[in-house]
């Protein structure tokens, strides 16, 4: 099967996981990532059969090696072991990326919603939101039934079909007015939680989003200089040799955080 006969088998598989949806697949390509990405965000977490899945991981292997894989032996450090790197980190290939998740930890169910989230658990396969469903009923089976993960308390994953082999999830402060004392203290925790937790789980190399700007509003320079000092604090005080890349999509962060580490 060759890319085009592997997406109309997926969008085939999921529109018929939706009750004999009467959707009909467009002939246009770009139309037809779009329909299988919005099909990938709304399907909730449940099995599915191992042709499927098998379809699926070649399918979304090819897509990202489409568009283009980067390596963190291929980048240089801005400073010590600190890296800056402009690009989508769902191409990114390090120990760990980390994901600016939502309470539920369940991905983004917003069909094609721009956010980190979305992009993540689109490209790592269904298999991510079904560990994630996995940790949380864990979770919920401790603490309740309403538990829903607190802010700065990450969680690790495996990567699937990224090229990153882990996925660390946390949960950032959502900015409603002016930004608090206690909403900086719990940004700075995001940051350490995912760098103690990559520590603990034996990983080399971690990839930090923008966590918390954007959709959760902290203004982005305050938020990047958080990022900065949170990382040089802990790698200072735990000698950890962790190389850390700070991830940007836009223009704007990347000025940001050139001129933070210069």
């Amino acid at each position: 099967m060759n890319q085009r006969e592997k997406r109309e088998y997926l969008i085939r598989a999921l529109l018929k996981e939706q009750h004999g949806s009467d959707i009909s697949i467009p002939s246009e390509e770009m139309k037809q990532r779009r329909l299988l990405r919005s099909l990938f965000n709304i399907r909730m977490p449940k099995e599915s059969s191992e042709e499927f899945l098998k379809i699926q991981d070649e399918y979304l292997q090819e897509t990202i090696r489409e568009k283009g894989i980067t390596d963190i032996q291929d980048l240089k450090p801005v400073i010590d072991d600190l890296y800056l790197w402009k690009g989508d980190i769902t191409t990114l290939r390090c120990d760990a990326i980390v994901n600016a998740a939502n309470s539920q930890m369940l991905g983004c169910f917003v069909p094609c919603h721009k956010c980190i989230d979305n992009a993540i658990h689109t490209y790592a396969g269904i298999q991510l939101r079904q560990e994630c469903s996995r940790k949380m009923n864990e979770l919920r089976s401790r603490y309740g039934s309403d538990y829903e993960q607190p802010m700065a308390v990450a969680m690790i994953t495996n990567g699937y079909n990224l090229p990153s082999r882990k996925v660390i999830h946390v949960v950032g402060p959502v900015i409603y007015d002016e930004v608090r004392k206690e909403d900086e203290e719990l940004l700075s925790s995001c940051y350490e939680s995912c760098l103690r937790l990559a520590d603990e789980n034996g990983l080399r190399s971690i990839a930090f989003c923008c966590i918390s700007t954007g959709e959760f509003r902290f203004p982005n320079r305050k938020a990047a200089r958080i990022a900065i000092d949170t990382v040089r604090k802990y790698k200072s005080e735990t000698k950890t040799e962790m190389k850390v890349i700070f991830n940007v999509y836009k223009d704007s962060d990347d000025q940001i955080y050139r001129e933070l580490l210069g």
